[in-house]
Formats: C-alpha cells, structure tokens, sequence
C-alpha cells in the first residue's frame, strides 16, 4: 500500500507547530509551563491540530528534540573526525560527550523536558539508546578498558540534562569549564591500568 502524502495545510500546521513550541520552550522558564494550549495558540492552529500532529505532549517534545538534533546526528554519522567515524577511539570518545554537552546546554528547558516525560526508564528512551550505542562502539574499540556498557552508562551520566540544568542554571558554571571539567573526566576514565 502507497504511503499517503501528507496535506500541504498539514506540513504547514506542523512546521507551525514546531516553531511555536521552540520559542516557547526557549523562552519559557520552565518547560513544565509550557502547556499544548501555548503552543496551539501561538501556531495559530487548533489543539486538535497539535494532537493529531504529535499525539501527545511528549511527542510534540520528542519532535522538537529530534528536529534539533538533526544536524548533530549527521555529524556524528558522516562528518569529519574526532566527531565522525575514523577518529581514534578516545579523542571520538571525548568528542561524543562534549557535543552532546554542548547540545544540551543550548537546548537546557527541552532536554530536561524530554528526560523528565516520566515515560519509564530515561535509559530506554530512544535519544539515549542512540548515544549509549555510539558511546559503547567507541569504547569497545579502546584495548583493555574494562566493561565499555558500563562505562558508556557512567560517561553519559554527566551529560544529563537534570546535572546539567544544575550546574549551569543554578550553580552557574561557565560553559567552557563545564567542557573542560567533563574532557577531564573523560580522559581519566578511559585510562587503561596500564596507562595510570
């Protein structure tokens, strides 16, 4: 069966949608706040509109994320090294986290949301299985650094967006000393025995 097409008046509604949610997450407090009235209303477009394009507030969240994320992922798949494949394990290692650092101190309000959906286990969530993937690949790669699941598990706890929406907003650590602090981190945990 043929794929519909979706309607022009949809995508539209969509594209509409998305911005409005950006700027209200963006500018909003807290994205607790944000509710899928605010975003319909500043769309321009019905609450049904908002349901049937996105289900619920945690689809409407994930999409955003996702739409966001896009380039990002596209660095990491095919982009030039330390980022992208063919870098040395440890430097695409630290490469990995300080993006997603990165992205998740621009995005703060809408990776907090997304962590904070309630949908079950943050460590099933899509997004996260992504970056333990990419993470535990790496690490497998690194000659005689134990246990690389657990150790992709123990680096992306310091990129959680609840640690860093600490850290940045309330204790208001400067980005680069968050990036630094976090390479460091990282490099000490990638030593092997051997190399300590």
């Amino acid at each position: 069966m043929a794929e519909r097409t979706p309607r022009k008046d949809a995508v539209r509604n969509r594209a509409a949608l998305l911005a409005a949610a950006d700027a209200l997450f963006a500018d909003g407090e807290s994205a607790e706040t944000v509710t899928m009235a605010d975003v319909a209303t500043a769309a321009g477009v019905g609450k049904a509109s908002l349901f049937r394009a996105f289900g619920d507030r945690t689809g409407l969240i994930r999409a955003l994320y996702e739409a966001r994320l896009e380039p990002v992922r596209d660095a990491v798949e095919s982009g030039p090294p330390p980022l992208g494949p063919g870098a040395p394990a440890r430097e695409r290692v630290i490469a990995l986290l300080d993006t997603l650092l990165c992205f998740k101190l621009d995005n703060r309000h809408l990776a907090l949301a997304l962590e904070e959906t309630g949908s079950g286990s943050p460590y099933r969530a899509e997004h996260y299985q992504y970056w333990h993937g990419l993470l535990e690949s790496a690490l497998r790669q690194i000659p005689g650094l134990p246990d690389p699941g657990f150790t992709a598990h123990a680096l992306l706890a310091a990129t959680r967006a609840d640690l860093v929406e600490h850290l940045a907003g309330r204790e208001r650590v400067p980005r680069e000393t968050l990036r630094a602090q976090l390479a460091a981190f990282a490099a000490r945990a990638l030593a092997c025995p051997d190399d300590r």
